[in-house]
């Protein structure tokens, strides 16, 4: 009769051959899987260095494209905007200093004059500051030669009339065609706003311009993306040409630029460039400035559908 240790025993010599069973497999394959994953290990290892040398050509590359670029550029926008002005607006805390610095030497290269620069803060289309924005643009402080009362109740589209009527000599077209505003008017709009925590001057003082550019980065609220476009159409509107310029990501999925050339009503008479952060980007931007003298408006840049660089004056 089979009894308890006889059961005891057969368990225990089952789980002491399954346990032989394992280290003798282990044993046994040990060698070749140990060889296998070192093999994959040194692959592995052999791609990343070999990546590391091609992303350091490709830096190497970029940076020598650059370079030519950067030495290329006074030559390229010579004389294209001779005896003409721009005025810089910064919408992004995210623009270079770089950015700003580039274009002001290249404006200088293609023979304009950039008269100042001013920089958008947060509180700029933000719905805080719609009642005091709202008082300050019905009030005294505004210029009798500005109107600040357009038809409309849009407090974001009032502030757009209004800087584009002092930041902006009027171009073909517009009212008061060749009438520049008064400096004095300029620099009491401009301080009742940065007053309001609305901009800020980023240069001692600020002139009405033939040109502006709309700097950019990133992506941007709607709502504020909605007052950014309401600007750089009236600036349009009221001066010779604007240009909206940004990073790439800028021409990405609400980014201003994207939502620009989206606009068909903004691009059509608003050109845009995607890659203002490169040399090749800022002259395109000076360029395009060019061509909106023309009455041209494009989009350039890297991203999809965008002109590498404005057709040159025929």
């Amino acid at each position: 009769m089979i009894d308890f240790r006889y059961h005891l025993v057969s368990l225990i010599a089952v789980f002491l051959a399954v346990a032989l069973g394992i280290v003798i497999g282990t044993t046994q394959l040990n060698g070749p899987l140990t060889d296998n994953l070192q093999g994959q290990v040194t692959a592995l290892q052999d791609d990343k260095r070999s990546l590391e040398d091609q992303t350091q050509l490709l830096q190497t590359q970029l940076n020598d494209v650059g370079g030519f670029d950067e030495a290329v550029g006074p030559t390229l926008v010579h004389g294209t905007l001779s005896g003409r002005s721009i005025v810089l607006v910064v919408t992004s805390p995210d623009v270079d200093t770089a950015v700003v610095e580039g274009l002001t030497a290249l404006a200088g290269s293609a023979g304009a004059t950039v008269t100042g620069t001013i920089r958008l803060t947060d509180a700029y289309a933000d719905s805080s500051t719609e009642g005091t924005l709202d008082s300050f643009l019905s009030g005294p402080g505004i210029p009798a030669t500005v109107i600040s009362s357009p038809s409309t109740t849009d407090p974001d589209e009032r502030v757009a009339s209004v800087l584009a009527q002092v930041l902006m000599v009027p171009g073909p077209g517009s009212p008061g065609t060749g009438i520049a505003p008064s400096p004095t008017d300029t620099s009491t709009v401009l301080a009742g706003l940065e007053e309001l925590g609305v901009l800020s001057r980023d240069t001692s003082s600020v002139s009405p311009a033939d040109f502006a550019v709309v700097l950019t980065a990133g992506t941007v609220s709607d709502t504020r993306t909605t007052a950014l476009v309401q600007l750089a159409t009236a600036l349009d509107d009221q001066g010779s040409g604007v240009v909206v310029a940004g990073d790439l990501a800028s021409a990405g999925n609400g980014g201003l630029v994207e939502v620009v050339r989206n606009d068909q009503a903004a691009t059509s008479i608003v050109s845009s460039v995607d890659n203002v952060t490169t040399a090749a980007g800022r002259i395109s931007t000076v360029l395009a400035l060019a061509a909106e003298g023309r009455n041209t408006s494009g989009e350039y840049g890297v991203g999809k559908d965008a002109q590498p660089v404005p057709p040159p004056a025929s």
